[in-house]
């Protein structure tokens, strides 16, 4: 297997940081982007001692060298909202380019990182992607300020809210949030998750669909989906007979979802696929669960005192049960049973690479019904590896352990 050829075997940490110092000044040279070195036990009985965390080996670190910086400047300053109607404030700069791409906004987080930094718009900034990957802005020059320079103020009012859009900081938080929900940005994001992959999976049903359907005021919340019409999908530009078709269908097959999959569709806070599964085995239907007590929910293993109070708040919304009343009407919600004894009960599966005809999510649907827990990396604690197309190092950490490595067809057998 071709391993990199400037590895090096270290006695001493001062040859470690030699190391680090020289590619710093070098990774250059290389035709290909280098973030910062790996330091590594070369024992592998003291690799097998150490063992991992959940996410990362313990014996080994990266050791990364400091991000490339920029200078650009700040054109305006803009509001997103996000599903649960936080307001987050965006720069939008300049474009420039920053460790191997052009990046022309960058998150300024909230109001007090805006004031702390004293951000304001037309000053000229230094800006760098987090961990290589997030923009964001690391500070201003201030000796290049304009007299021009406008200072931000988080906004009372924004279009993006709901009824009069007034806007409300959260109390003892830095963020903001609109009062009322319901605008057309955030709504829509609400639309497009509830469609997503890992709810309903409603194929055709993306964001740019989901846009125009809520233009045309044709939806506006979840179970209008489910009253669309052929006739009107084909008003719309870009529907001709077979997306028309093809979109109806896919609604038609999501009518029937699982307990656990509708519960992600709904974007409570913080529930995602492992909260989803862990509470709809135990609650079985939306009734039971919405009658759960906040103190019982927290404490179920796995949820806690945060997650219990996010469900049983939004079960106690009004505007939430008259949703799900509507829903009810739409849906065939199956239970979802978690098995007793499973094909997988008490193992640990590691999904790697892209799979034939399972997404992610259903393969990890697959894995908790058959009793079994997803990992997201490879250790000796992992009972079997799941590979599909580009497994990439996941699955030569499998061979270096032994540990059995089975295909798509081979899963689907294991797991029917």
């Amino acid at each position: 297997l071709p391993v990199n050829p400037e590895h090096r075997h270290t006695d001493a940490l001062q040859e470690v940081f030699a190391y680090w110092k020289r590619w710093k000044e070098e990774r250059e040279k290389v035709d290909y982007q280098i973030d910062g070195i790996v330091l590594k036990v070369e024992s592998h009985t003291e690799q097998e001692t150490l063992g991992y965390t959940g996410k990362a080996p313990r014996f080994a670190i990266a050791y990364k060298f400091p991000p490339e910086q920029v200078k650009t400047v700040v054109e305006r300053i803009a509001l997103q909202v996000g599903r649960t109607g936080k307001l987050t404030p965006v720069a939008h700069v300049q474009p420039v380019l920053v460790a191997g791409s052009t990046v022309a906004r960058a998150s300024l987080h909230n109001e007090d990182f805006i004031k702390e930094k004293d951000i304001r718009i037309g000053d000229t900034v230094i800006l760098q992607k987090a961990g290589d990957v997030i923009p964001e802005i690391v500070s201003i020059i201030k000796e290049l300020r304009p007299k021009t320079a406008k200072i931000w103020k988080f906004p009372t009012h924004s279009p993006l809210c709901g009824g009069d859009g007034s806007i409300e900081r959260v109390p003892g938080e830095a963020a903001h949030r609109c009062r009322v929900a319901g605008s057309f940005e955030q709504q829509a994001r609400r639309l497009i998750h509830f469609a997503g992959k890992s709810a309903l999976d409603i194929a055709g049903c993306g964001r740019e669909t989901v846009k125009l359907l809520m233009a045309q005021n044709l939806i506006s919340n979840f179970d209008d989906l489910f009253e669309l019409t052929k006739n009107e999908l084909l008003a719309l530009e870009g529907f001709e007979e077979t997306k028309a078709n093809n979109l109806v269908q896919a609604i038609r097959t999501a009518r029937k979802v699982s307990f656990d999959r509708l519960l992600i569709g709904l974007g409570i806070p913080h529930v995602g696929g492992e909260t989803a599964y862990l509470l709809a085995p135990r609650f079985k239907t939306l009734a039971a669960l919405g009658k759960a007590k906040e103190e019982s929910l927290s404490n179920i293993d796995g949820i806690g005192p945060i997650i219990g109070n996010s469900v049983a708040s939004w079960f106690k919304e009004e505007d939430n049960h008259a949703l799900l009343a509507r829903l009810q009407k739409h849906l065939k919600i199956q239970k979802v049973i978690a098995p007793s004894k499973g094909s997988l009960t008490g193992q640990t599966v590691v999904i790697t690479g892209t799979l034939p005809t399972l997404s992610r999510e259903e393969a990890e649907t697959r894995v908790r019904r058959a009793g079994g827990k997803v990992a997201s990396s490879v250790s000796s604690k992992t009972s079997l590896v799941v590979a599909g197309e580009n497994p990439g190092s996941k699955l030569a950490k499998a061979e270096q352990f032994g540990i059995s490595v089975i295909t798509e067809d081979e899963f689907r057998r294991l797991t029917k």
